[in-house]
């Protein structure tokens, strides 16, 4: 009896149903970068920031299809920081665990911040007041039930989603000079400001680590699936969606844009999609852009609360967090972490009003450059984890394409954008700053395996590696 209620109060739930997982997947990546951030991208490529995301979405789908072929193998709430500690050793899954959630703290305190700015002024209020508000309310949803949680995200995402269908389908009529009132139409935008890439080839790298970081989240899916009923299945539906989601709302969304609005035109500065719809004659196109940038933020708010916080009770369970962590309500819910979670990015949140800007700053630089670096880890993992998986003939579900050599390739293009990025004065501190911190968190990751061998050892639950025929890799 005692056991049953240990196991009860250590284990999540699996409320989430498979069309809120599925929903999840689709709007992880739909974000306000999406909506407002995507027109930097566009300043700095012009018309061939249609490049950098056609680039940056052909990397984000292979690593998909890699994270894809381990989850499904695997399904873990931890994802693949379980999947680094398996695979290449506690070390790995100990330092991209914890920068996974230190990176979405981050995210609550900004989504807040947008929030609070959009809520304070409609009701005349504060920005720090309706910023603290709303993360207090998805605090709250997060604590009752993953359910809760799935539903209020299933309609905010529907709600983006709608959205999004919505502009391309006016940005099409009015493309083909179909939309009436509109005072903008055709192609000629492609090419008429100084050509297609104006600002040359160089522009569309900067471009392209817009695009890479816009498009974190996709990842979300497979943390969110090992709490429904079927992990399996709804990973392997939410995979095959990457490529149409991607193609329709980043490319769909950005090809309307570079077709409608000059790429310098003033009012991008305000955000592509509102420019592009001021541009048809949209009436309250303002209004509207903020009612569709608040969703998206509470969307994301949302979300991170519940990511950060699995990601907490995952290594809890793993031996790298306060094992009380660990602990779930009845209805499943790691309380807890949610709390530890929440109590960090409000600090974060805090110091954004209270300490100097530049404080702020340099906590969101310590992350800059987690999304390229989770990339890597998977990627690294897959090549090592699938020589264990096939040594224990395992059955694989979801199947990386052209291992290893895709898987390779991959990894030469990841470090190629770090070689980029310390090229770019503007990314360089971003990136040494999470260099730092991801260096500091591997010496203690590599101090606790080397002085707690037998734990470290358990963790693994991967079978022992055993010479395999190259055929029965690929």
């Amino acid at each position: 009896m005692r056991d049953d209620k240990d196991k009860a109060n250590n284990e999540l739930g699996n409320g989430l149903k498979g069309r809120q997982v599925t929903m999840i997947s689709i709007g992880g990546v739909i974000g306000a970068g999406l909506f407002v951030g995507s027109s930097n991208a566009i300043a700095a490529a012009g018309p061939a920031v249609l490049v950098s995301y056609v680039f940056a979405a052909i990397i984000v789908v292979l690593v998909m299809q890699m994270l894809g072929e381990m989850a499904t193998a695997r399904p873990d709430t931890g994802s693949f920081s379980s999947y680094a500690d398996q695979a290449i050793g506690r070390w790995a899954g100990f330092s991209i665990g914890w920068l996974y959630w230190w990176f979405y703290v981050l995210v609550i305190a900004i989504e807040a911040i947008v929030a609070g700015n959009i809520l304070g002024d409609w009701l005349g209020i504060s920005h720090w007041m309706a910023a603290f508000g709303i993360t207090f309310a998805l605090i709250l949803c997060n604590s009752l039930s993953v359910g809760s949680f799935g539903t209020l995200e299933y309609w905010l995402s529907l709600f983006k989603v709608v959205s999004i269908v919505g502009f391309i389908v006016l940005g099409v009529l009015a493309i083909l000079g179909l939309l009436p009132g509109s005072s903008t139409s055709g192609f000629s935008n492609l090419y008429a400001n100084g050509g297609f890439a104006p600002n040359g080839n160089v522009a569309i790298v900067a471009g392209l680590l817009t695009a890479m970081f816009s498009f974190q989240g996709s990842e979300v899916v497979t943390i969110a699936a090992a709490e429904s009923k079927d992990p399996k299945a709804n990973i392997k539906k939410a995979i095959r969606a990457v490529v149409w989601r991607l193609g329709l709302f980043y490319l769909g969304s950005m090809f309307v844009v570079v077709c409608l609005i000059p790429w310098n035109a003033p009012d991008l500065a305000h955000g592509s999609y509102q420019a592009v719809l001021s541009a048809m004659n949209i009436p309250w196109a303002p209004q509207i852009m903020s009612i569709v940038v608040l969703v998206a933020v509470t969307s994301c708010l949302n979300s991170a609360i519940y990511t950060a916080s699995r990601m907490a009770y995952s290594l809890a369970r793993r031996g790298d967090a306060p094992k009380a962590v660990s602990r779930t309500t009845r209805q499943g819910v790691p309380l807890l972490a949610v709390a530890l979670t929440s109590l960090a990015a409000l600090t974060a949140l805090t110091a954004n009003y209270l300490l100097p800007k530049e404080v702020f700053q340099f906590l969101l630089a310590t992350s800059g450059a987690l999304a390229l670096l989770m990339y890597l880890v998977i990627a690294c993992t897959q090549l090592c984890m699938r020589r264990k998986l096939v040594a224990q003939g395992k059955k694989l579900e979801v199947r990386m394409w052209l291992f290893p050599y895709l898987t390779i390739l991959t990894i030469i293009f990841i470090l190629a954008i770090f070689a980029i990025m310390a090229a770019f004065p503007g990314q360089r501190a971003e990136l040494l700053s999470t260099l730092g911190l991801t260096t500091v968190l591997v010496i203690i990751g590599a101090y606790l395996q080397k002085s707690q061998p037998e734990l470290s050892a358990r963790r693994s639950a991967m079978a022992p590696v055993e010479p395999v025929s190259p055929q029965a890799l690929a």
